[in-house]
């Protein structure tokens, strides 16, 4: 069990939003935090602290006015720390071998691979034979449904797809990829602690690395999350990290093990 660092880019800056209020439309979110660093930055504190595995996250599709500027940012932290980050956000077979001869260890996918609600095994063979497996993170963000099921979601966290989050399917999914990233969506941003069902399926996968993002506000959340995943999982704080205008210390949880 490991800190994960992350690096969200939104209109070109790095922000914390709220994960549930991500629009298309006019670029619009809830924003936690605006960071006044850019994201060499953050790239360069977690290389000093030699924190591996981190993800870059671009926030912006690629029609948006921000797209260009989002992506200058992602680029710019890649360089910064070459080999030691991830990057996601609106990859695809055509653009993933660019994010990995830019310094990207691995790439991050979700919306390329579940297109109308269902996977595209076709897309995931193209993309492994960019990637491989060695360099392919597969993003199972979700939100539960009125079911009380959690189903992964796409499109910047806005749309439903039929796939619901189990143990079997990520088994299946394991084969093509090398590790996983997982938002809990509907705690995102929120710092009201990561859900205990949730982390449960995850915690009951055999395998494949997963790093868990969501709703870890205190180091007491951090702290069940070591307890209800049995160290199982690796994790990421944002907003609620004091680098990102919260009240976790970073020099404390970089060394958490």
């Amino acid at each position: 069990m490991r800190f994960r660092p992350c690096i969200d880019i939104h209109n070109g800056k790095v922000k914390q939003i709220v994960g549930g209020s991500l629009k298309d439309a006019g670029d619009q979110a809830e924003e936690n935090y605006i960071s006044e660093q850019d994201s060499t930055f953050y790239a360069k504190m977690y290389k000093k602290d030699n924190l591996r595995g981190g993800h870059i996250i671009l926030l912006n599709p690629a029609g948006s006015e921000y797209y260009e500027a989002t992506r200058k940012q992602a680029l710019a932290a890649l360089q910064a720390f070459p080999g030691g980050m991830q990057i996601g956000g609106g990859v695809t077979a055509e653009n993933a071998k660019e994010y990995l001869d830019a310094g990207a260890s691995h790439v991050i996918v979700t919306s390329y691979v579940f297109r109308e609600g269902r996977i595209r095994w076709d897309r995931l063979e193209q993309l492994l034979q960019v990637t491989g497996r060695e360099h392919l993170v597969l993003d199972l963000s979700c939100r539960k449904r009125e079911d009380g099921a959690y189903y992964i979601v796409t499109d910047r966290w806005q749309t439903f797809t039929d796939e619901k989050l189990t143990s079997e399917l990520m088994g299946k999914l394991g084969a093509y990829c090398d590790e996983f990233l997982i938002h809990g969506v509907d705690v995102e941003g929120k710092s009201a602690g990561a859900p205990e069902e949730l982390v449960s399926i995850l915690a009951s996968c055999e395998g494949r690395p997963i790093t868990y993002a969501g709703g870890i506000g205190t180091m007491e959340d951090l702290e069940r999350f070591r307890v209800q995943s049995g160290g199982k999982l690796d994790f990421t704080i944002g907003s609620a990290l004091d680098l990102f205008g919260g009240k976790v210390a970073y020099d404390v949880v970089k060394n958490y093990y």
